[in-house]
């Protein structure tokens, strides 16, 4: 229902804080979700007595349904509602990881695992609607960054949990810690969240939704972006999963804890997106996305040596040059999507997840017939293609500028 002008969430005011820090633990339990299980992969492989390829369909799978079902969520919470929507899906996720605590079939973890991963994508369908609807406008930058902090911490502290309960209790028990975890942030989010106040219902229009997505994806500019965000993610989700197997055997033999506590290099992460963003005045995205993807690069061959210390500081860089070519990608879609934004961002996260679901996967075969060596070569080849389509896009800058200046 529309009200006034008055009605919007203001910057700093009580309600304010509630909305933001409700979102916030929502975008929390989303990513703790989303990759718990990456240092609980050896352990699971174990337990099944599976591969590693296919014990990564633990993350693989929830990260791909995720991501199909972002590109329906948003279109679907036009007609019910996004405080609803959003609520239920939270709801759901934390029942599917309690049950996920009893299961003795790896295929029945495996399908509630994909189940987790349609209701996962129902917050970050909607959030970002939801703050651009509900706040004023001074206050949605601020929002929008307390949200995304909340995804940041949510993968680092999920799979630090997964890998310190596993140690104390068995790798079943971070199910259920999860689980619990989800019930507390759920609800907080669904007493704390303010219900929607601008939202209009409208009817579901997917011929025109899709139709945007056609049109996005016929945008070259649009186009290299996606598949740029699939191959970065596709290096870093493939890198991290078999990490932990890598770390787990000979010569170094840590622990699941211990192995979760390297996922502290995200915070590299944190301050490299917020500084990818206020270099904005600087630096031309390609230019950006060409640093970071160095950055990625010189990192990923330090993972190469036999040291332990060089191999953590070579994941800190790598974290540093993922996510800040993540920003400046994610950037470069709001600049060239000139209709239907919202589409096209929820394009962009579609081809980031299925390329992280991709390389959990496909990697898992080259570690156990070919090893870390040969995972490395391959990723080091594919920033050599991330390279190319960044050339693309520079040239598609100059060629924006050259036009500008004649015109």
């Amino acid at each position: 229902m529309n009200q006034g002008q008055n009605d919007y969430i203001k910057e700093r005011t009580p309600e304010f804080w509630k909305a933001t820090i409700s979102l916030s633990f929502g975008s929390f339990l989303v990513f703790s979700n989303l990759h718990f299980t990456q240092p609980l992969l050896p352990l699971i492989s174990k337990e099944f007595t599976v591969s590693p390829a296919m014990a990564s369909l633990t993350v693989s799978l929830v990260t791909l349904s995720l991501s199909i079902f972002l590109l329906i969520a948003g279109p679907l919470s036009d007609h019910v509602g996004r405080k609803n929507m959003m609520t239920w899906g939270l709801l759901l996720s934390s029942v599917f990881s309690i049950l996920m605590f009893f299961v003795t079939d790896f295929r029945l973890l495996l399908f509630l695992r994909t189940m987790q991963g349609l209701a996962l994508a129902c917050l970050p369908a909607i959030a970002y609607a939801y703050i651009a609807e509900e706040f004023d406008k001074k206050a949605i930058g601020v929002a929008i960054g307390l949200y995304i902090s909340g995804n940041t911490i949510g993968g680092m502290g999920g799979r630090i949990l997964g890998g310190f309960t596993s140690d104390l209790w068995g790798w079943r028990s971070a199910f259920l810690t999860m689980g619990i975890i989800g019930m507390l942030c759920l609800l907080f989010f669904a007493f704390s969240l303010p219900k929607s106040r601008h939202f209009a219902a409208s009817s579901l229009q997917l011929k025109e939704v899709y139709g945007h997505l056609s049109g996005h994806l016929k945008n070259r500019d649009l186009r290299d972006a996606y598949f740029l965000a699939g191959i970065i993610f596709f290096i870093f989700m493939g890198l991290f999963n078999y990490l932990a197997y890598h770390l787990h055997g000979a010569p170094y033999h840590l622990s699941s804890s211990v192995i979760g506590l390297l996922f502290l290099s995200y915070f590299a992460g944190t301050f490299s997106s917020t500084l990818s963003g206020k270099l904005d005045s600087v630096m031309d995205i390609p230019s950006r996305i060409f640093t970071g993807l160095l950055t990625m690069a010189a990192g990923i061959l330090l993972t190469l040596c036999k040291p332990l210390f060089l191999i953590l500081i070579g994941l800190v860089i790598i974290c540093f040059g993922f996510f800040f070519v993540h920003a400046a990608t994610t950037n470069w879609v709001s600049v060239h999507a000139k209709e239907a934004k919202g589409s096209a961002s929820s394009l962009y996260l579609f081809f980031y997840y299925a390329g992280g679901s991709i390389g959990s996967f496909l990697l898992g075969f080259v570690w156990e017939h070919f090893g870390w060596y040969t995972i490395n070569g391959i990723c080091v080849f594919l920033l050599l293609v991330g390279l190319k389509i960044n050339y693309n896009m520079q040239t598609a800058r100059k060629k924006e500028k050259h036009k500008a200046f004649h015109i």
